[in-house]
């Protein structure tokens, strides 16, 4: 499908230069993230390489890092102003603008990758991020997906919520208002310190993203329980893109521009599921002490209870917030379902069976339960955001 699609488009864009639409039409891009950041990093690289090869030299475009424009979390505005005519981000960065924008990014407790796909494509969700967009001038091209994201790196096991109580974690956005009302106390910490912090005892935990992007920060040297996740099942990457930007395009090179998005996305995702796989069997090979733990159920629990009151509390103030929390509540009621006896189902069933790793990682005497269901439960989630003070920085930002 990508190949007929590439060749469909670049053929179009042929035909524009031979009836004498030669134009060069240049764009600049800000991206969130450091070249240099794992994975997310070669996603405007690669979009520029997509869309400059597909449109025969006719659409260019400009890349600056944070390293050159100094400001991560002010994607929204720089594409809404036009400042820059597309940034490359994540929507709950900008929480503290919308609270809605969350839900096109991770929201704990609620959908992963292929149930958000399914909803935002087919279920209605394209349709309610333009009402959330429209009014900043600003259209959405999705742009990949980190995946199911780790619950973060722990110096002592959790037992039991009371665990919790004075817990030094540094976990940004809804996630940490969560485990806040829970009894931790939520540090904000630079990337370049994490480290330092996590070793010197200035932290207790650090939650991060996964595999390729937690290893190269060490955290596995200090911090030996790793807990699986809960608070971003999934990580939804954009292009936000001017309108009036857009609109001075042609039409093909318009197409141009979001085919690009997607494959680069596309790409991105399929990367980084190769690379925490590969990266996660290095770690474990190299530092036998790592165990991978789960919550506690009475730990899932509390923390599924308060996202649902933040959530509810919110969609309360907002109609619209509340519009797209219901719709995502009533995707997620039935692509639960189908998930359970479908991914879920096959990966239980194969446990065991020789040649097959079993399907609970979890080390004699965990604390933590595993239960296929129980970190993606098909209950309310919670929006996880990044309040764009804190992001996640490798370079830049997560």
């Amino acid at each position: 499908m990508n190949k007929f699609l590439l060749a469909s488009l670049g053929l179009a864009a042929v035909a524009c230069v031979a009836m004498g639409d030669d134009k060069v039409y240049k764009l600049k891009l800000a991206s969130s993230w450091e070249s240099t950041m794992p994975v997310l990093g070669d996603v405007p690289k690669e979009l520029k390489d997509k869309v400059e090869k597909m449109s025969n030299g006719r659409l260019e475009l400009r890349i600056d890092y944070p390293s050159k424009h100094k400001s991560p979390f002010a994607m929204l505005d720089f594409a809404k102003s036009g400042q820059y005519d597309i940034t490359y981000t994540s929507s709950y960065y900008y929480k503290g603008k919308d609270a809605k924008t969350i839900f096109f990014t991770a929201t704990p407790f609620m959908m992963n990758t292929d149930e958000q796909t399914a909803w935002y494509e087919f279920g209605g969700g394209k349709e309610l991020e333009a009402k959330v967009y429209d009014p900043y001038n600003i259209k959405i091209f999705r742009a990949g997906n980190t995946g199911m994201q780790m619950g973060g790196w722990f110096k002592k096991e959790i037992n039991s919520v009371a665990d919790l109580q004075g817990l030094k974690f540094r976990i940004p956005g809804l996630g940490g208002e969560v485990m806040s009302k829970l009894g931790a106390t939520i540090n904000t910490v630079p990337t370049g310190e994490l480290f330092m912090a996590l070793e010197m005892g200035t932290i207790d935990a650090v939650e991060w993203v996964s595999p390729v992007y937690d290893m190269p920060l060490g955290f596995h040297k200090v911090a030996k329980y790793y807990y699986t996740g809960w608070q971003e099942p999934m990580g939804d990457c954009q292009l936000l893109v001017n309108q009036k930007a857009l609109e001075k395009l042609p039409a093909d090179l318009q197409a141009i521009l979001e085919a690009a998005a997607r494959l680069a996305g596309e790409n991105f995702q399929n990367k980084g599921f190769y690379e925490n796989a590969r990266i996660w069997a290095e770690l474990k090979a190299q530092f036998p002490d790592v165990q991978v733990r789960d919550f506690p159920a009475d730990v899932i629990a509390a923390l599924k209870k308060a996202t649902n009151e933040i959530l509810d509390e919110e969609a309360a103030k907002d109609p619209m917030f509340k519009e797209i929390l219901d719709s995502q509540r009533a995707f997620l009621k039935i692509g639960r379902e189908w998930n359970k006896i479908s991914t879920v189902a096959y990966i239980n069933n194969v446990s065991g069976i020789a040649g097959e790793s079993a399907a609970n990682p979890i080390s004699a005497g965990s604390s933590g339960t595993t239960n296929s269901d129980s970190a993606s439960s098909e209950n309310h989630g919670a929006a996880s955001d990044s309040n764009a003070t804190d992001g996640k920085n490798l370079g830049a930002t997560k």
